[in-house]
């Protein structure tokens, strides 16, 4: 049975992002833990494994996320979701049988190889919603990926800390295999209107300055956003003074975090329809950079967790109002590419974020990586403002 009704096709399709997202979130906040409980990685090497095993899915990722995208506009979205969704999933199960910090590197290069989902997923959802409704559905969606942050982390860190850290990965390949079935049995293939031809390829996206500026930030966004994540379970621990409950104390501030953007997403998404996508866009970045800069400064787990709340509030806006740039940007039938592309700039940010947040902490405080990303922002929100303040659509 295939649902038509475009409120229901965008429900189903926020169902199955908590879900994925809950599968991950479950697990990729805690890789330092696993490699360090589990897989016999030394304290000493942690800050490179970790950036490794982070890295090297994002690398695959990027280098073949223009393929699918082609592929999604000229076989259909739906079969590129079945595709991600299954090989995801077995990625997980792989995860959870791992023995080494080797075999669970080629398994996250696996994993970049099997990516891809959640720009079908957002392709699917702007093709299927009125264009008045975009900004708003964004953010909607962007509150289904919150959820599974809330969701994901509390789970994860329960498996981790009163059965075992290997559950998690199995109970997270479970929820994509059933996200993936719900997508087979329940959403249509998005139309396409007119076919893609020759002319009407990739190289025409990428030749316009609106989508050229939307990658540069959707790449520096995720070298921000993952320079700090892999790390941030080690400086809960940190703070906390030991590694006991570090995973439980990690998994209840990422989902607070969520919480807090879960309930702002929306939020946003309403005022970047009425007052201007760039406009959100620039003030989420710029006020960003403050509450990163503040991130820094706590001495206490409870003052880490309030900081990063706070973050996720005024920086709620900022990823929904590119994906509503991307599909304001793009015809429907090269929505496909035009999120493939934004996956791939995503994917090659969080491969360098990793990499650059793992090599810098081996040398310098954990704190004082939240100035890179707080300099990183600012400069970013200042250039929004100052190329689009005369025109915030």
């Amino acid at each position: 049975m295939k649902i038509r009704n475009w409120k229901i096709v965008l429900a189903i399709l926020c169902l199955n992002v908590i879900m994925m997202a809950s599968g991950y979130n479950m697990l990729i906040p805690f890789l330092p833990m696993y490699l360090l409980n589990e897989l016999g990685v030394s304290g000493d090497n942690i800050g490179i494994w970790t950036g490794a095993v982070f890295s090297v899915t994002f690398l695959v990722g990027g280098i073949m996320a223009p393929v699918w995208g082609k592929l999604a506009d000229n076989i259909g979205k739906k079969p590129m979701a079945l595709r991600s969704g299954i090989m995801l999933s077995l990625s997980y199960y792989a995860m959870g049988m791992v023995t080494s910090p080797e075999q669970l590197f080629l398994v996250r290069m696996f994993q970049g190889f099997a990516a891809g989902l959640i720009s079908v997923f957002m392709a699917m959802c702007s093709a299927s919603v009125p264009a008045g409704k975009i900004g708003v559905s964004m953010g909607l969606f962007q509150s289904s990926l919150t959820a599974g942050t809330v969701i994901g982390p509390l789970m994860g860190g329960i498996l981790a800390t009163y059965i075992d850290m290997r559950t998690s990965f199995y109970v997270a390949g479970t929820l994509l295999l059933v996200l993936t079935v719900v997508t087979w049995l329940f959403l249509p293939e998005p139309s396409s209107g007119k076919k893609a031809d020759k002319k009407d390829d990739e190289v025409s996206i990428l030749k316009r300055p609106e989508l050229r500026e939307v990658l540069i930030y959707m790449f520096l966004l995720w070298f921000v956003i993952l320079i700090i994540q892999p790390v941030m379970t080690l400086y809960v621990a940190q703070l906390n003074h030991s590694n006991d409950n570090a995973m439980l104390l990690s998994g209840g501030i990422f989902s607070m975090i969520g919480i807090a953007g879960g309930i702002i997403a929306p939020w946003w998404g309403r005022y970047g329809q009425s007052r201007g996508f760039y406009k959100t866009l620039g003030i989420g970045l710029v006020l960003g950079s403050v509450a990163s800069f503040f991130n820094s400064v706590p001495e206490t787990v409870l003052g880490y967790a309030i900081a990063n709340i706070v973050f996720s509030l005024v920086f709620g806006g900022v990823l929904p109002s590119l994906s509503s740039i991307i599909a304001r940007k793009t015809a429907t039938n090269e929505r496909g590419r035009a999120y493939a592309y934004s996956f791939s700039a995503q994917q090659f940010g969080s491969m360098l974020g990793p990499l650059a947040g793992g090599l810098y902490t081996t040398f310098m405080p954990i704190n004082t990586v939240y100035y890179i990303s707080a300099f990183i922002l600012f400069v970013l929100g200042i250039c929004v403002i100052k190329r689009h303040k005369g025109s915030w659509n």
